[in-house]
């Protein structure tokens, strides 16, 4: 029996692959890659090897992963259950299961195959009653969870590959394929993307997955998908006897399907897996290994895997790719809190273009720091292995050739040119110019933010445009922008009289926020929202802190000696006073409200909101908690007081058992705070 730290693992790591396989086969926004993935799943299914009571029907292990979704159609339930493949990682594995094969069936015979790195769609056809010895697509579907997936079929039909009729003579057919984007039109898509200044697709598998299921069907067509067939799911005895047979007459029939081989041994399965893996990186689209599978379709079901897993299947994954790039540019820029980054820019040493890795072009990747470039000896000209960790982001992995010369930092801010400081004992150089540049429209953009001073209408694009003609040099500047109304409706920055006078109004509003958004909003570094709120329930008057020390600062609760001396050099600095001031005569409200139903009966406490409560919204829940004088915290730990638990409250109630913490309800609650 598994005990209570085995359990508690095991929750937490299904916990963790229920929320990757969501964000893969759901949101189509994977943020770890497959291979780590496979990783996480070979852990659990080591646990639950050694502890099989710990499985149930909602382990990570039984189900295949995604939930149909309404976007592009209706969901329909499948004929035929469209299962996972399970994977391993290591050819001796591929060998022992090809024997075990040969053990039960001495004369099998396997189809080796490239597995396409798309998302998988199932094509269903009917005799045509109109046309004698033809058939007609009727229905396309996605996977879904397996059982129950999404109709798609009007996006499936302007898809090239997928044939519309078929000069075939059978009452029904189901077909199993793949459905992709090449190289070409991903690239086309990102260029027309980086022209609109609209955000990139991560990958061709992320992207077909999008686009198959547009509600425009013009747009799935423009955007260009292409499909292979693999499997004959349902139809006629003469296709569901041997599996390559099937699929040469369906490519007969002019169906693209996969490219397939025939073996009939385990060196042969072998030699076919290394081959696929060899012409993989010249391919025009993106594969996710080679699947292996029991030609003879009846001897299948001898060999099943679980419920999540076709039977008489296996995929081999092949271990990632590396590239060799040539450093050419060394990119210096000023971030938001005025932190120095660098980018590197490079090609692939051997074509000369950007380096292909996990069906993307990558021709940048983050140098973190000067200490991180020197230790890596990185500089104009040196040659460096390249990967992407998690299949995701690029990252170097070791330098091949070194430069003539390592890279240094400059002394000078590139933008202002203020002169650089390195904090102490941490790698971060920064620009300490309040007013640089570089720092002021992302600064105005935090400042105006929801979770800030909230001033709807002052986005990103229209700071830019203002900072650009001289109208924002500061937050501050803000305020003043109604002495520029008629001019900036002349020149339409904002708009018309309508758009302008109502972000005015917008900012005119503001003015009353509380005194916590506008410290947040002050952007001080590791000051946040929940900090803001513990600082000012220490002072009257935001403006009380230019008179506070070090000292005063680590006094409250949960401010360290780093938050203390940031807060204090911040408030200690004659421009930030003076933008405050300013701020403040423009009637921007600095007062704390006091608050005639505050108390400190909850002081010392950090209580958790989980679950559905009786009345109260999880918010005005928290609100509570923080006017008593507790902390409201967002998850459970050894540090939480008590837990709020109201209906359903899932994983943080469970963890809170565990942990022996205290779980109160509403009534008990209100009771607390009366």
């Amino acid at each position: 029996m598994a005990d209570n730290d085995t359990q508690l693992k095991y929750k937490e790591l299904s916990e963790k692959i229920r929320y990757h396989m969501d964000r893969y086969y759901n949101q189509d926004a994977p943020e770890i890659s497959d291979y780590e993935y496979d990783q996480l799943m070979l852990e659990l299914k080591k646990m639950e090897k050694e502890h099989p009571e710990l499985i149930t029907k909602e382990s990570p292990s039984q189900i295949i992963g995604g939930t149909a979704k309404r976007e592009a159609g209706v969901k329909v339930t499948h004929n035929v259950p469209m299962l996972s493949i399970e994977d391993v990682f290591d050819k001796a594995d591929v060998t022992s299961w090809v024997n075990k094969v040969h053990e039960k069936h001495p004369d099998a015979q396997f189809s080796v195959e490239q597995k396409i790195d798309g998302l998988s769609m199932t094509l269903r056809y009917e005799a045509d009653t109109d046309k004698p010895g033809f058939m007609k697509l009727v229905m396309a579907e996605t996977r879904g969870d397996g059982r129950i997936g999404e109709d798609v079929t009007i996006n499936a039909l302007v898809i090239p590959d997928v044939q519309k009729e078929i000069r075939y003579s059978a009452s029904y057919l189901e077909l199993r394929g793949e459905v992709y984007m090449s190289h070409e039109d991903f690239d086309r898509f990102n260029e027309q993307q980086e022209k609109l200044g609209k955000k990139l697709a991560a990958n061709p598998r992320n992207l077909a997955a999008g686009t198959l299921r547009q509600l425009d069907s013009a747009v799935t067509k423009e955007r260009g998908l292409r499909m292979f067939v693999f499997n004959v799911q349902d139809g006629p005895a003469e296709l569901l006897e041997s599996h390559c047979k099937a699929l040469d007459t369906l490519e007969e029939l002019g169906i693209p399907v996969v490219r397939h081989r025939l073996c009939n041994s385990s060196e042969d399965v072998i030699d076919a897996i290394d081959a696929i893996g060899d012409e993989r990186f010249d391919l025009t689209f993106d594969l996710d290994g080679a699947v292996v599978k029991v030609d003879h379709t009846a001897w299948r079901e001898d060999f099943p895997a679980g419920s999540k897993y076709s039977s008489g299947h296996i995929a081999y994954k092949y271990p990632p790719e590396e590239k060799v790039v040539v450093m050419d540019e060394i990119i210096v820029d000023v971030g938001r809190t005025g932190k120095l980054t660098f980018t590197g820019s490079f090609h692939d040493k051997e074509t000369g273009k950007p380096a292909r890795l996990c069906g993307t072009s990558v021709s940048r990747a983050t140098l973190h720091n000067q200490d991180y470039i020197r230790d890596m000896k990185i500089g104009i000209g040196g040659a460096y292995k390249l990967f992407k960790s998690g299949e995701i982001i690029p990252k170097l992995n070791g330098c091949v050739e070194e430069p003539a010369e390592i890279f240094k930092a400059p002394e000078i801010c590139p933008v202002c040119g203020h002169k650089l400081v390195r904090e102490e004992d941490t790698a971060d150089i920064r620009c300490v110019n309040p007013t640089c540049p570089a720092q002021v429209t992302r600064t105005i953009a935090y400042f105006t933010s929801r979770d800030a001073m909230n001033i709807m209408g002052l986005g990103d694009t229209l700071i830019e445009a203002l900072t650009k003609d001289g109208y924002l040099k500061s937050y501050a500047d803000i305020y003043d922008l109604y002495k520029y109304r008629d001019e900036m409706v002349e020149k339409g920055i904002i708009g018309k009289e309508k758009n302008t006078d109502k972000l005015l109004s917008e900012i005119e509003k503001s003015k009353e926020n509380d005194p916590v958004m506008l410290l947040t909003g002050l952007a001080i570094r590791n000051v946040g929202k929940a900090t803001a709120r513990e600082i000012m329930k220490h002072v009257s008057d935001l403006t009380d802190l230019f008179k506070i020390t070090v000292d005063g600062f680590l006094s409250m609760p949960d401010i360290g000696e780093t938050t203390a001396n940031d807060l204090y050099e911040f408030f200690h600095s004659k421009d930030n006073e003076e933008l405050i001031l300013r701020m403040k005569d423009a009637g921007v409200n600095m007062a704390v409200k006091i608050d005639e139903d505050a108390s400190d009966k909850l002081s010392g406490m950090t209580i958790v909101v989980t679950g559905t409560l009786p009345s109260l919204g999880r918010k005005e829940a928290e609100e509570l908690i923080t006017k008593n004088g507790g902390k409201a915290a967002g998850s459970v730990s050894k540090k939480t007081t008590m837990v709020l638990a109201g209906e359903a409250a899932g994983s943080k109630l469970t963890k809170a058992q565990e942990l022996g913490i205290k779980v109160i309800n509403e009534e008990e609650f209100l009771e607390l705070i009366k």
